[in-house]
Formats: structure tokens, sequence, C-alpha cells
């Protein structure tokens, strides 16, 4: 007896009910993950929920020249990006335009207020002596006592055994989170007339100007100094213009009362490139809000040969300035030499106390920048493009339904049990990858999900035709679903290889809002291999056990007349006589 001819190697049914079930686990554990979480939404970006767009421009420090290239520009948006998400606000957006323009992106809803004065304040950080301070009013005479000018805030507060503003042996700066410091060091080309004494009770802070020197540029930064009103923003906005890091200066800077003061400072002698880390911790003996600062190699030398000739003075000039953007942050007092780490300690609140850390560490960009724009993007315009969008979404999937009902009649029910499954899972993850990678949904990424739409059904239309072709040869609906599986798979494979192939490069090259199409278009690619395995194959195997479907329905989509399916052909098996012609009688 003849063996039975090899045909194609049929899959095996399996047990698609496990996989169901698999898959409605799945989804119930990641809606009760979203509810849990208390986020029911997915984050929207800026064009969606509304916020803040920032342009900056880079300009060339005084006595530079080509200092605006690609790689100060990459640097700047990498320590501006820090900055901002030292804040929380992880989901702006900083990137380049042009060859001199950052553009900064900040969603309403976040730490909106206060990421836009941290992307402000964009200047290099230096640490400078303090010559003088007096409150920030204009000075009337130079002359006058200082009882006049008392200050109007807090005293500086004192090194005390207990730890407040209190520079340790194991190094540790001192100083309140105002901008209270004084402090300079020899051969700081400080100026040489006497510096008036400071009172116990913070009367330096009303120190008299400093008498009139011979030295033209002295004289002239001490009238500077005597008319300042550091509370007129646009004074405030020019102190410190054209300024070089080795020249004295003038700033501005507010006290813990909240009131502004003005000081004359020395030459800088460490800059933020000089600062490794800065963290805002919780001092664990007095229980307060302090910043921890780490130098590195360098600048643990400079910081602790300035401390050494700061430990020597007097207040107000035992202190040093911590000036961002022209604007004293912070002026601890030091009473001892440090070296490569200092604490500052004072009257802070956990965000004052981060606040400064943040700029002690991402305070250094190579560039200065200017605001040249500031637009807000309003919620009602945000809530628009989202409308559009989710009609443009719900045309693109009842276009789809509509197709799939037509041409596939009751298969249509498989695709659409899948296309909801699919849509869940999406929402669901979106949802969850908010707080958990700073994902958030932008109008690119909408766009994303609606191309994601006929990815999804171009799956199903693979794999139920490759059910009918088997049909048409005249197999019966059960095998068929087995037997066209196998050459469906390999197709789908192949095609969701490629879409996500082509969201992963996308996503490599590209920057900004184009990521969030990216990746919406690569998280939705991988949920079409997840859905179409783990769902609409075990449906399919399912469904084909249903006398509707297994008997070829005219509704059901798989009708075998309607496809043009012809009878199986029978093998006849042929004689084995002598003779394969007819036999004639008479040789018989």
């Amino acid at each position: 007896m003849a063996a039975p001819k090899k045909g194609r190697r049929q899959s095996a049914p399996g047990k698609p009910g496990r996989s169901l079930v698999f898959i409605l686990i799945a989804l119930v554990a990641l809606t009760a993950g979203m509810f849990l979480s208390g986020n029911t939404t997915p984050r929207l970006g800026i064009d969606l929920a509304g916020g803040t767009s920032i342009t900056l421009q880079a300009k060339n420090e005084p006595g530079q020249k080509n200092a605006i290239n690609p790689t100060n520009m990459n640097t700047a948006v990498s320590i501006i990006n820090n900055r901002v998400n030292g804040l929380g606000v992880s989901e702006a957006e900083v990137q380049t335009q042009g060859e001199d323009n950052i553009i900064v992106n900040i969603p309403k809803g976040t730490n909106e207020k206060q990421a836009r004065e941290q992307v402000g304040t964009t200047a290099q950080l230096y640490f400078r002596p303090v010559l003088t301070v007096a409150a920030g009013e204009p000075t009337p005479d130079p002359s006058a006592s200082s009882g006049k000018d008392k200050d109007k805030g807090k005293d500086t507060p004192k090194a005390t055994d207990k730890g407040d503003d209190k520079a340790s042996s194991t190094p540790t700066a001192t100083g309140s989170p105002s901008p209270q410091g004084r402090a300079v060091s020899d051969g700081l080309k400080a100026d040489p007339t006497p510096t008036p004494k400071a009172s116990d009770k913070g009367g330096d802070k009303g120190a008299p100007t400093p008498t009139p020197s011979a030295d033209p540029a002295t004289a002239a930064l001490q009238k500077k100094f005597t008319a300042l009103d550091c509370t007129d923003k646009a004074q405030r906005g020019k102190v410190g213009d054209g300024v070089k890091a080795s020249e004295q200066t003038i700033a501005c800077g507010k006290n813990n009362a909240g009131q502004w003061e003005k000081y004359v400072l020395g030459p800088a002698e460490l800059n933020g490139k000089d600062v490794d880390d800065a963290k805002a911790t919780i001092n664990q003996q007095s229980g307060a809000w302090v910043v921890n600062m780490e130098f590195t190699g360098g600048g643990s030398k400079k910081f602790s040969k300035t401390t050494s000739k700061l430990s020597q003075q007097q207040p107000p000039m035992n202190q040093f300035a911590i000036v961002l953007d022209g604007e004293v942050a912070s002026a601890p007092s030091v009473n001892t030499t440090l070296n490569s780490n200092a604490e500052i300690s004072g009257s802070f609140t956990q965000e004052s106390a981060q606040d400064l850390a943040n700029i002690l560490s991402y305070g250094a960009l190579p560039l200065t920048f200017h605001e040249q724009s500031v637009t807000t993007v309003s919620p009602a315009l945000g809530g628009e493009q989202l409308h559009a969008g989710l009609i443009a979404g719900a045309i693109g999937l009842a276009l789809v339904i509509i197709y799939l009902v037509v041409y596939y009649r009751g298969l249509s029910l498989i695709a659409i049990a899948s296309l909801l499954v699919s849509a869940a899972l999406t929402y669901t993850l979106m949802t969850l990858l908010g707080p958990a990678i700073s994902f958030t949904l932008n109008l690119p990424a909408v766009c994303g999900a609606i191309v994601a739409i006929g990815i999804t059904a171009d799956s199903f239309i693979v794999f139920f035709e490759r059910v009918r072709d088997e049909v048409r040869e005249g197999r019966t609906l059960r095998p068929a679903v087995e037997r066209a599986w196998p050459r469906a798979r390999r197709t789908i494979l192949v095609s969701d290889f490629v879409s996500f192939l082509a969201a992963a490069v996308l996503f490599i090259v590209t920057v900004g809002k184009v990521q969030g199409f990216a990746f919406t278009l690569g998280l939705t690619t991988l949920l079409d291999v997840v859905v179409v395995f783990f769902f609409t194959k075990p449906l399919m195997t399912l469904m084909a056990r249903k006398p509707f479907f297994a008997n070829g329905h005219k509704w059901s989509g798989l009708d075998p007349k309607r496809l043009g399916a012809k009878p199986p052909l029978r093998r006849t098996r042929r004689a084995t006589g002598s003779s394969a012609g007819p036999v004639d009688p008479k040789e018989a």
C-alpha cells in the first residue's frame, strides 16, 4: 500500500481559551493600575493642554567670538533640560531652532511658574566675594549714617554651635537661602577704600557706600551702586551687562523677608563649571533643609583657597555671593577653610533649597541667552486641537469598520472586537506611561494613533484573506484556519517589523513633537502583534467551531459559493491490468 502524500504542515489548534484569558487578565491589570495610580487620562502636551513656549536667543559673552556653535548649543539644551526637569517638569521640551535659538515648551498644569523662572535664568554661574551690601533703594547720601539704611529684612544668620549657617570642621559653608551674604578675600581686586564695619544685628546691610576712589573705574562703579534701585525690574535687568568675570560688579538679590538688597561684588573666583553636584537634603541634626555642594578637582582647590581668605575677613566681607544672571541667589558666610564639599544652611524651605541646588547643578551654561519671545497657548485652543484630532480618529475608525462590515460581514465582528481590545490597551498604557516615563500625548502622537488603526486593520485583513484562500481550495473552516495561520503570521510579523523599525529610526533621529508620533506608532505596532497573536487568532479558532461560521452562512463572510470555492478533487485509483486500453472480444 502506497504511503500517503505529505501535504503542507497544519498548525495545531492549541488552547485558544488560555490566550483569551491571558489578554483579559492583562487588560484588567492595566485598567486597575490606571485607577489605582489616580491617573485616568493621558498627560497632554502643550499643543493640547496649553502652556508656555519660550524662545531663547544665544549671545556671545564679552570678548568671545564664534562661541555660538552646535556643540555649545547642544550643551545648553542639555543643561536647560536638566534644570527644568530638576523641578519635576519632565514634560517640558527643550530643543534648538536655527543656529542661535532654543525653544522651551512648558505644558500647563506642571510647575510652570517655577520652571519659567529657571529657564529665564540663563547666564553663567559665578561665585563672587561680597564687598558691600545695602538696602535695595537708591542711596541718597554716600556719607549718610548706616543707621538710615538698616536692614529691612532678617539679619544674616551667624555661625552657631547648633549648625545654623555654620561652617563646621567637616567642610560646610554657611549661608541662607536669600542673597544676604557678605564676603571678600584679599587680593580679589577689592576697592582699597575702607569698608564699614557691620553690627551684630545686621546693620551691615545698611552699610554706607564706599568713599569715592581715585580709580575712575571704581568711582564709576560706586556711582552706579549709589544710584541702583533694585526694586525697579528694568534696572535689575541691566545689572551686570557686559561685565567680565575678572571685573568687579554690582548685583541685586532678595533677603529672607523678600526685600531687595544691592551688592558690590569682587571678581569671580569660581564658576558653575567648578561645581560637580548639588542636592537639597534635610540635615539630620537640625531637621532643616540644606544644600550640599560637591566641587570638581580643580574647583575644590579654588574653593579651598577662596574660603581660606574669606574666613579671615569680618562681616560682610567673609561671605561669597552665588550670582546667576546678575542676581544673587544666595550668599553664605565662611568662618573656616573648606575643601571639596560644602553645606549651605539657613531658613530654607523645600522649594527654595531645591531651587538653589538646581541652579548650582545646572547653572553653568556655555552661552548667555535672552528671552526673545514668550508665547502662551491657552487650554481652549489646545482643547480645540484635541477635539479635531479625536474627530479625525473617529472618522478613520468608522471608515475602517464600514469597510470590514461590507466586505467581511460576520468576520467583521472579530475585527471590531480586536480593534476595541487594541484601543483599550493603547489608552491604558498611554495613561500609565505618563507618570512612569513622562510620556505626553501631543497632536503628532494622536496622528500616530490614527495611523495605527490602519496597521491593525491590515493584520486582520491578511489573516482573513489567508483563511478565505483555504476555503476556496475546498477545505472546511476549522482546518482552513489552522493552515492559514502560519502564512498569515509570517506576513504580519514582517509588516509590523518594518513599521516598528521605521518608528524606531524616526524616534532616534528626530526631536520634540515628532518623537511623539514615532513613539505612539512604535507602541501601537507592538500592541498589534500582541492583539493578533493572543486575541484575534484564538477568537477566530473558537468562532470556527460555531455553526454560523463553520457551515458557511451567507452572512458569515465565509460562504463557499460566494467565495467561488470548488469541490475538493477526488483521486481515483487506476487499474493495474496488463493493458490500459479496451479488451477486444475477439481476443478474449
